[in-house]
This record gives C-alpha cells, structure tokens and sequence, in this order.
C-alpha cells in the first residue's frame, strides 16, 4: 500500500521501501523470484560488476602462479586496475549528473549541489576530500587485500574452488556473496556508529550528508581497513579468484553507484540502471537509521528502519 514520502526531498521513490521477501514471514516465492531477477538480471549493477570481474580476470590479471612470490611486478598491475576501474566509475558517474548535469534534477533525491567549500573537509571541498580519500586510502587497502588474498590463494594458505570442483556453488557463490555483503555491512556499520569509533573514523565519511559518486569510497584508513575485510571470509569460504574480483568489485564500486544521489540512469524518460538508493541516502542524512542493506533487513529486525514514509519519519523523531 502507498504512503506518502516523507517531506524534504527532491525525489522520493515510491514507499514504503520493501526489504527482501526472502526474509519476510510467510514466504512468498513469486516475490522471491522477482526480486532476484530484479536485483540480477537485465541492465543491473551486479550483472555488470560480474563482467568486469571476469574481464579483469582473464584480461588484467597476473596468473596465480606468479602471485606466490610478492612483487611489485604484479602488485602494481592490481593497483594500476583498480584505480582505474574506481575513476572510471566514479569519475564517469560525476561527469554525467554533476559536471555535465545531463539529467539535471530528475530522479536526484537532495536537490541542493554538492559543497564546494567547508572546514570540515580536509582539502576544502567536498569533491576534492572525497576522491583524495577514496583514491589514496581506498584503492590503495583495496589492493592490499587483494594482494593478500591471491598471494594466500597462490601459497595454498586460503582454499580456492574451481569451475571443475563444482560448477552449482561456483555460480551460487556470486550470489550468496551480496547476502555476506548486507549481513557483514550492518553489523560493522552499528560498530563504526559506538561514538568513540564515529568521532575519530566514521565521522569523515559522514561529513557526506548530501551524497556523490565520490561520497562512497570516502573514508578513515581504519574504516577501509574494516570496511573491506569482508574478503576475509574466504579464507573459510573456498573461492575462485574471479569470485575475489566480483567481491572486491562489488564491495568498492557499488558504493560508488550507490551514493551517485540519483535514483537511476534516465534513458527515455524511464529508468534503465538503478543506481543510488533512497534507503542509504537517508541514513545519510538523518544518521540513526537504515544502517544495512536490504537484502538482509537486520534494520527491521532491531527498529532502526526508515521506510521512507512520513509516518515513519514521525516515529523515528519521537524515539528517545
């Protein structure tokens, strides 16, 4: 049933926000399976994010062979693709909706610009903070848990699964890994959120109260460091170095695409490519709430959900 947005936005999808059905009593399998096709196939981030994970791999990706020995010959390669790779999204993202504005404010949710000036910035601006800490901090701790993780593979330290081992888990693990990814965030998010860890390390992310491309990867070392140990699971969970790729991938450029401050891609007048999401955007802006994602509703599970209604926004302003 359709509620009303709540009030202050330039654009509001249409609430209340749904979590997934695959964590809502009774299931409802219809549901289920929409919501996995929405969220894969067509024109989505995560279809795309596998297409580049596999192109790295097969084609700027040095055999795990060479990776038992670390080397600045190989190290340099995954450093050199990763940066590329981030300023290729984030870089095009702001291009397109902020420099060109070529969708001017349709489907963008805060309808003021991004800050060009503030004290709160390390380099004056918030577009300059925000690429300095993403390039220098985040694609650098990236790599290096990349380096890891294929130097571990290479050494026989971590497990590796191959096509030939098994071909189902091969292709579920590309899906259970966006699962790991909202079941991880949450709980690392709530701890960034204790006030001694949101004062010295997650408040530089938060200087971001109206989002862009850049926004995203924005953020304390210490939090990059907890942020992408997600890929940490795979020293207990076997998986391919593609998998490695499409982890790290998904995890670094997804929060590029989801704090672009834009619904989506217009392409004839409708949306093509999903991108920000209204649900992170508002923790953004009101802080104490929707501290996941939606795959997992740990949110709904603990009473810190804003379903992006006004009856909810009043309930949520009138907690202790």
């Amino acid at each position: 049933m359709k509620k009303a947005p709540v009030k202050g936005w330039n654009y509001a999808p249409n609430v209340p926000i749904q979590v997934s059905p695959i964590f809502t009593w009774p299931w409802k399998p219809f549901e289920i399976l929409k919501w996995v096709w929405n969220s894969w196939f067509l024109i989505t981030e995560k279809l795309i994010i596998v297409g580049l994970a596999f192109c790295s791999f097969y084609w700027f990706q040095p055999p795990l062979s060479d990776m038992k020995t670390l080397s600045i010959d190989w190290v340099l390669v995954l450093y050199l693709r990763n940066m590329a790779l981030m300023i290729a999204v984030a870089g095009a993202l702001h291009l397109y909706f902020y420099t060109f504005s070529k969708q001017g404010q349709a489907l963008k949710y805060d309808k003021r610009p991004l800050m060009k000036n503030g004290k709160q910035f390390t380099l004056g601006g918030q577009i300059r903070d925000n690429m300095f800490w993403t390039i220098g901090s985040g694609v650098t701790i990236w790599t290096a848990y990349e380096v890891l993780m294929f130097w571990a593979m290479a050494n026989g330290y971590a497990p590796v699964l191959s096509w030939a081992d098994n071909p189902i888990w091969f292709v579920a693990l590309f899906l259970m890994i966006p699962l790991w990814e909202s079941f991880y965030f949450y709980w690392i998010h709530r701890m960034l959120h204790i006030p001694f860890l949101y004062k010295h390390v997650h408040a530089l992310h938060h200087r971001n109260i109206n989002v862009g491309p850049w926004s995203g990867l924005s953020m304390h070392p210490v939090e990059h460091i907890i942020y992408l140990g997600t890929i940490l699971i795979h020293w207990v969970i076997a998986a391919h170095p593609v998998h490695i790729l499409f982890h790290m991938q998904y995890y670094t450029l997804t929060a590029a695409t989801t704090h672009t401050g834009f619904a989506g891609l217009l392409m004839k007048d409708e949306n093509r490519l999903k991108l920000g999401t209204f649900h992170h955007q508002m923790h953004h802006r009101y802080f104490e709430c929707n501290y996941g994602s939606l795959e997992i509703p740990w949110d709904k599970f603990f009473g810190s959900f804003h379903d992006g209604t006004q009856e909810c926004d009043d309930g949520i302003k009138k907690r202790p």
